[in-house]
């Protein structure tokens, strides 16, 4: 990148050139990587590096580790543009993913994780202040719901490759690893080159910031984390434990719902712009609510697999509005909050991944229904929290409290 361009001035670029494509062009490359990492990661660090459940549950306790530590991006960027650090973080993500086979040991596995990691979670910090920063306010609720779509699309790329090509091919771990992080860092490394520097029209604040006017974010923030380790941790477990499905069939239920997501992502950015997000965060939450209680009726009633499914592609469905807290926070932030805001909301958002799925593992042993009840419950808090968004949320007008707050909005 040779020269700064201002917002402002970045239409006169070629479209290819412009903020948005680079938007796009990150959510294409990220899920080439982290997915072919994750398609590839149970088997690998069974069949090659003989792990068992405890080394398995260290490595993903690691892996969460700079999540919960991404709060550093503020350092970081006292030294390093936003964007430079996110494609240089991207670039990470992609290295050491190339070079994940290189480490068939726990000792190995462990620190080239941390480094995938660190490259994961500050490239999506980084990602998540770049898109509200750079789009607009109108636009911003169907643009994400369009960059969603792409990196579904990626998504299925790769794992529809590895489904078709990795028995009739007798591919080995190595060389789909060395594909999927080089083409990651390939892309990032494009990006630094082709694209100028994109200057925002406010400058960042670089340093910690909690305001009290942003309360109900951090709170919704943290309630989806505690809610997204459930079922990234325990909705596919279910599937294998209490319906035997095999690695093709979870793997057919991803691509399902990889699908659906892109098909249904752009017009859920619609619904987030027509129905505002008090109405979209409501919808979503007390669909959640329903859901986890459904999983948990799969335990108490014996209902059956198609069910379970069915709600499995629903979860997913519903994820996807969470740009709805996105687009929130873009209307009741100051500008130059944005940057700071978004490495506090991601370490928030990590707090439960700390603790959360140790303890109910234990609980599942005991009650696999009480871990998907507490969900319900976990869903049902966020739907009260959403209840506080005001139909028109803006600077001081943060919840529907803040006009009987007595000192003025910070």
């Amino acid at each position: 990148m040779t020269k700064t361009v201002s917002l402002s001035d970045a239409h006169h670029l070629p479209r290819w050139r412009r903020p948005v494509a680079l938007l796009f062009l990150m959510a294409l490359a990220m899920p080439i990587a982290f997915n072919g990492w994750s398609a590839l990661l149970n088997n690998f660090v069974i069949e090659v590096a003989q792990f068992d459940g405890a080394d398995i549950g260290l490595l993903h306790t690691v892996r969460e580790i700079p999540g919960f530590l991404a709060v550093g991006v503020i350092a970081v960027i006292l030294f390093i543009r936003e964007q430079v650090l996110g494609l240089i973080s991207l670039a990470l993500l992609g290295v050491a993913t190339a070079v994940t086979a290189w480490f068939p040991n726990l000792g190995g596995l462990l620190f080239v994780t941390l480094f995938s990691s660190i490259g994961f979670h500050y490239f999506e910090t980084v990602n998540q202040s770049l898109q509200l920063q750079w789009l607009p306010k109108d636009r911003a609720p169907q643009i994400l719901g369009w960059l969603v779509a792409a990196g579904s699309a990626s998504t299925l790329v790769v794992y529809g490759l590895i489904v078709l090509t990795w028995e009739r091919f007798d591919l080995s771990y190595n060389l789909v690893f060395l594909l999927t992080g080089g083409a990651t860092a390939l892309i990032a490394l494009f990006a630094l080159v082709a694209y100028p520097q994109f200057e925002s029209p406010t400058p960042q604040t670089k340093k910690l910031i909690l305001r009290r006017r942003y309360w109900l974010y951090y709170a919704l923030q943290f309630m989806a984390g505690a809610r997204r380790q459930i079922f990234v941790v325990f909705a596919g477990f279910m599937m294998v434990e209490r319906f035997g499905f095999d690695v093709h069939q979870l793997t057919g239920l991803y691509l399902i719902n990889l699908v659906i997501n892109m098909m249904a992502a752009p017009m859920l950015g619609r619904a987030v712009a027509r129905f505002g997000e008090r109405r979209t965060l409501i919808f979503e939450y007390a669909g959640l609510a329903l859901v986890f209680a459904a999983y948990g009726g799969i335990y108490w009633f014996g209902w059956g697999v198609v069910l379970a499914a069915a709600l499995y592609v629903i979860d997913h469905v519903l994820f996807a509005l969470a740009l709805a807290l996105k687009t929130y926070f873009q209307k009741i932030a100051d500008p130059a909050d944005i940057a700071p805001t978004a490495a506090v909301a991601f370490t928030i958002s990590h707090i439960a991944a700390v603790f959360l799925p140790v303890l109910l593992g234990l609980l599942w042993v005991v009650s696999p229904a009480a871990v998907f009840g507490l969900a319900a419950l976990m869903a049902l808090v966020s739907l009260g929290l959403s209840l506080l968004i005001p139909r028109d949320p803006e600077p001081g007008n943060e919840t529907i409290l803040s006009k009987y707050a007595a000192a003025p909005a910070e």
